[in-house]
């Protein structure tokens, strides 16, 4: 009679080694936790192109005044990117994502009780100041919790993310502005990031290990294709080694482009299609949420290809091709853009060349992974302020260009220059030579 509860026990038993040899989740939560954050960034940091014509008005502003508030943002983001990946390299990025969020969070808020440009201009600077740094921590998170094999198609969906929330924010915003003034639309997108910022404190945790939820199987799993940490003197030897780098250097001038037509497409892009082609606000909010819209698509399959490509061609194929093809089409359709003389072909242009553009996106940070290892916060952050430092000067080249030569193309040229400028440096990047090696504790340098 002692038989039936012993086999119930036995039974009971192996499913449950079953279980415990399966993987646990934990690892998508926290993919699910910052695509969020990748959502709420860009809307709070893109609500303000849509909404530029109404603040404008209310506080009496030019364009190029305008464009000078637009690079307040850029300029704050520019000089604190690479300080707060820093910091996070070293303190784990459960904290330092806290306070960005909460920082920018309570700064979009803020926005809402501007009064004039000085007002504006601080505020955004304030606003950039603590927005830097959210993309190389979430690098970082990447780093040690997703498997090397799965990265970049993660990061292809961290950004798909990121631009559906950017292509949908011009027509979100132009909806709520029926009902609400845009000052309090500030505040309500501000409101979404201190939530987030609550859940992400209370949940979080820096390593897989220190999660209670993850079980060894799924430890097991994000560990096996993590290289060994290698120490290396911080100081002036650690920047001077890293910027250096021959990677890193052609990492850098590679996304300008990228940041350069992101930053295009939330400022000056609905005042482009609506001054130089003459579309009606009916018709505005489509044409000028269409190029993050389409990029939602390239974003993830450009990292779903970069994966594909390296487990069957190893990494230097995977991450160099969806960033040479991108750029290459991104300049033909810019060049087009340029020269069209048809509304909507020069608005189609734009976003095929945005989404070509972004195609690229996840190599490029799955590269600052690779070979960044343990420093991929402040890798990435290298590459990051280098495409801000474009950002900062991209409003003002429009505003100028139109100002002093009455033309709107002249930008746009130089854009798909830049594309090309990007697709060499493809050739150059290299994904498998590590900022600090192995052997050394150093990386190959530009000699």
């Amino acid at each position: 009679m002692n038989d039936v509860p012993i086999e119930s026990e036995a039974i009971a038993g192996s499913a449950g080694n079953e279980a415990a040899a399966r993987p646990t989740r934990v690892r998508y939560r926290v993919v699910g936790l910052t695509v969020l954050l990748a959502m709420i960034t860009y809307l709070d940091r893109a609500c303000i192109g849509k909404m530029a014509p109404e603040i404008m008005r209310d506080l009496h502003l030019s364009s190029v005044q305008m464009s000078y508030v637009f690079s307040a943002f850029a300029i704050a983001y520019a000089l604190f990117e690479i300080p707060t990946a820093w910091w996070a390299d070293r303190l784990g990025t459960r904290s330092i994502l806290t306070r960005i969020v909460l920082w920018w969070s309570l700064f979009t808020m803020i926005t809402a009780g501007v009064f004039n440009l000085t007002s504006l201009l601080v505020t955004r600077f304030l606003f950039g100041m603590g927005e830097a740094g959210a993309w190389p921590c979430v690098a970082r998170t990447f780093s040690r919790w997703i498997p090397k094999r799965d990265r970049g198609t993660i990061k292809g969906l961290f950004f798909a993310g990121a631009y559906l929330s950017g292509g949908l924010t011009p027509p979100l915003v132009a909806m709520l502005l029926h009902y609400m003034h845009w000052r309090w639309l500030f505040v309500g997108f501000g409101c979404l990031g201190l939530a987030w910022a609550f859940v992400w404190q209370a949940w979080f945790r820096n390593e897989p290990a220190e999660h209670p939820s993850v079980n060894v199987a799924e430890r097991e799993l994000i560990l096996a294709g993590r290289p060994t940490e290698i120490p290396f003197q911080g100081g002036w030897p650690f920047w001077r080694h890293l910027l250096r780098q021959c990677n890193v250097i052609a990492l850098c001038l590679m996304y300008v482009p990228n940041a350069v037509t992101f930053y295009f497409c939330i400022t000056w892009l609905p005042t482009y299609l609506k001054e130089r082609h003459g579309f009606d606000a009916a018709s505005l909010g489509f044409v000028s949420g269409l190029p993050l819209m389409l990029s939602v698509v390239s974003q993830f399959m450009g990292g779903y290809l970069s994966d594909i490509l390296a487990a069957r061609y190893g990494l230097r194929v995977g991450r160099r091709v969806p960033g040479i093809v991108g750029y290459s089409i991104a300049a033909l359709a810019t060049f087009n853009a340029a020269t069209s003389a048809v509304p909507m072909t020069a608005a189609v242009s734009i976003a095929v060349a945005t989404a070509a553009c972004m195609f690229t996106t996840a190599s490029a940070w799955g590269t600052c992974v690779d070979i960044g290892r343990e420093h991929s916060g402040v890798v990435s952050a290298a590459m990051n302020t280098a495409g801000q430092i474009g950002s900062i000067f991209s409003p003002l080249a429009v505003a100028y260009s139109v100002k002093w030569f009455g033309d709107w193309n002249l930008p746009l040229y130089v854009l798909g220059s830049l594309f090309l400028l990007g697709a060499a440096c493809w050739l150059v990047i290299d994904p498998h030579r590590a900022v600090f090696d192995e052997r050394s504790g150093e990386g190959a340098v530009l000699t």
